[in-house]
C-alpha cells in the first residue's frame, strides 16, 4: 500500500497527460467529473433563489449525491465529493483522497490556481489496478452562506446546519480555497 501511495503521490505532481499510459488514458475521468459542478451551482442557485439558502442546504444534501449516483450509473464509474473538512461522513476522503487534497491545499498556498488543480494515477486496490483522478472545488462565493465564517453565515443557516449535522466541519472557507474535490474511480 505505501507504493501505491508514494506512485499516487508523485502520479499528481505531474501534467495530467504525463500520468497517462499511451495519451491522455484519464481523459474520460476528467469530462465526467467536469460535468458534475456546473450543474450543482445551477441547482444551487436556483433553490437559493426559491427558498434563501437555508432552502438549498438539501441541494447539497440530497441532489448532490443523487447526481453524482445518476452519473456513476451512466459511466460505470465511481463519483463522489469528498473533502478534508467534510460536512457529510460520507464525504470523508479515503487515503488517496485524503493525500491529494492535502497536495491541493499546498499547491493552493503556494500559489496556483486552486481552479487548475487535478490529479491523476493508477494504483492497485485489493489487488486489483484502478484508475484514480480527482479536480478540485474551489469555494465559490455562495458557497460562503453555509460554508464560510461565522461572519458570512447567517444564524438561520448555522441552526438548521447544526441540527442536520452536528459534526459540521465544513466551515470557516474563504472564496477560491479548496473547499474539496470531485473524485472518480474506474477499474481497469
Amino acid at each position: 500500500m505505501m507504493r501505491n501511495t508514494l506512485l499516487a503521490a508523485a502520479a499528481a505532481l505531474l501534467p495530467l497527460a504525463a500520468c497517462a499510459e499511451g495519451g491522455d488514458a484519464y481523459q474520460d475521468m476528467r469530462e465526467t467529473a467536469a460535468k458534475m459542478p456546473p450543474k450543482l451551482l445551477g441547482v444551487m442557485q436556483d433553490e437559493i433563489a426559491k427558498g434563501g439558502p437555508v432552502g438549498a442546504i438539501s441541494t447539497c444534501r440530497d441532489k448532490a449525491p443523487a447526481m453524482a449516483k445518476s452519473l456513476s450509473e451512466a459511466t460505470g464509474m465511481q463519483i463522489r465529493r469528498v473533502s478534508l473538512k467534510n460536512r457529510n461522513p460520507k464525504a470523508a476522503p479515503d487515503a488517496w483522497e485524503r493525500e491529494m487534497l492535502e497536495e491541493f491545499d499546498r499547491r493552493a498556498a503556494a500559489g496556483e490556481n486552486p481552479a487548475t488543480l487535478e490529479a491523476a494515477a493508477t494504483v492497485v486496490e485489493d489487488g486489483k489496478p484502478v484508475r484514480r483522478y480527482m479536480k478540485a472545488l474551489p469555494t465559490q462565493e455562495l458557497c460562503l452562506m453555509c460554508h464560510g465564517t461565522s461572519d458570512t453565515i447567517g444564524q438561520d443557516v448555522a441552526g438548521k446546519l447544526k441540527e442536520l449535522y452536528p459534526d459540521d466541519k465544513a466551515v470557516g472557507y474563504h472564496a477560491k480555497e479548496v473547499r474539496g474535490a470531485i473524485t472518480v474511480k474506474k477499474p481497469l
